[in-house]
């Protein structure tokens, strides 16, 4: 909002000047001043930009009390630019309508393309300034119209650790799948940015996961996401014995013993044998992946047992995305979880508080 704010005023001095910068114009009404700074409080938050000042004609922006009026109908305005990547003339007409405000289709576009650009440069910085000893992965499927048809397309998001507890978004790619091809082009990008001192992966058991991990991240420990196994396993049971499963699976991981907690799996899984085989083998051959953090710390086990750090960031871009399905392009789909991410990248910057106590000590 402040980068459509700025680009607003830029245009309304121009119209008032009858020039834009270093402009020679015979219709020119004054001279620029320089600027000051402007704060305004709206329901997206205080925001923070420079007001154009001039000699000679008396500017006065308009934009104000225009804001103030419309804050509500403007912020929905440029939700929809974002959102659903409509024409930039439209977005001008619709600003207009409920806004008040004068806006040429350029402006719409430039903003847009200044958000485009921020979210590019954001996802292929370097990233060798930092170690990142865990590495948390996960997706979600989107609808995109691709090629003239809505098709299902897995926007993947990885998250790193760094080595003082805090964290960084590391990639955000779409793909036309979760296979082995698209994971394996973002892990690639991810080394070649400088990705280093990766120790653990945590993901669900997605084969195009396992795949990519075992040529790009060889003898790097792999942790199945615990809430993953739990989850696939309920899906198997009856409507009736979900309530009894759930709490035998959820007994497995209440030792702080990894070698309890197998204990009581095989127990688990002999006695869903006869009743549930597929239950049993799955209890059987998966259990030892989602307890590989046992030999870490309780604090680092505890928030690395599972994805559900991403998960909760997949909800956040649900919540934004669900009002755009289907999008009209692959473009609108990244600017729009772009956006959210970075959203939720500036929280964590502002955030003193580590989100995992590297040496299990302290709060977190």
């Amino acid at each position: 909002m402040e980068t459509s704010v700025r680009h607003l005023l830029e245009e309304e001095v121009q119209r008032h000047i009858g020039a834009g910068p270093y402009e020679r114009s015979p219709g020119r009404q004054g001279y620029r001043n320089g600027t000051k700074p402007r704060t305004m409080k709206t329901s997206v938050g205080e925001l923070r930009f420079d007001l154009p000042q001039v000699r000679e004609g008396g500017f006065r922006t308009q934009l104000f009390e225009r804001w103030q009026r419309s804050d509500r109908a403007l912020v929905a305005a440029m939700r929809e630019m974002v959102v659903k990547g409509v024409s930039t003339r439209r977005v001008s007409s619709i600003l207009e309508e409920m806004g008040g405000f004068e806006v040429s289709a350029a402006t719409v576009s430039q903003a847009t393309a200044e958000l485009d650009e921020q979210i590019e440069a954001f996802f292929s910085r370097p990233l060798g300034e930092y170690a990142y000893p865990y590495v948390l992965v996960d997706a979600r499927c989107e609808k995109v119209r691709k090629r003239g048809r809505v098709r299902n397309m897995a926007a993947l998001v990885v998250v790193g650790i760094r080595g003082d507890g805090h964290r960084d978004l590391l990639a955000l790619s779409l793909g036309d799948s979760e296979s082995e091809e698209t994971w394996g082009e973002v892990f690639g990008d991810l080394k070649t940015r400088g990705l280093k001192g990766t120790e653990w992966i945590v993901s669900d058991a997605h084969l195009g996961i396992r795949a990519a991990m075992a040529k790009h991240f060889q003898g790097v420990e792999w942790q199945r996401c615990r809430v993953h196994f739990m989850r696939e396993q309920l899906k198997k049971a009856g409507a009736k014995e979900k309530k009894e499963l759930a709490g035998d699976l959820r007994a497995i991981y209440a030792s702080e013993d990894r070698e309890e907690c197998l204990e009581v799996a095989r127990e688990i899984a002999a006695k869903w044998a006869d009743r549930k085989p597929g239950i049993a083998r799955a209890i059987e051959d998966g259990v030892e992946d989602t307890l590989a953090v046992w030999s870490l710390g309780r604090k680092r086990r505890r928030k690395l047992n599972s994805t559900n750090m991403v998960e909760r960031l997949m909800r956040e871009i649900k919540a934004r995305t669900r009002i755009a399905w289907p999008f009209p392009s692959e473009r609108a789909c990244r600017r729009l979880i772009g956006a959210v991410l970075l959203e939720v990248q500036d929280k964590w910057d502002s955030d003193e508080k580590r989100y995992i106590a590297m040496n299990d000590e302290g709060p977190e």
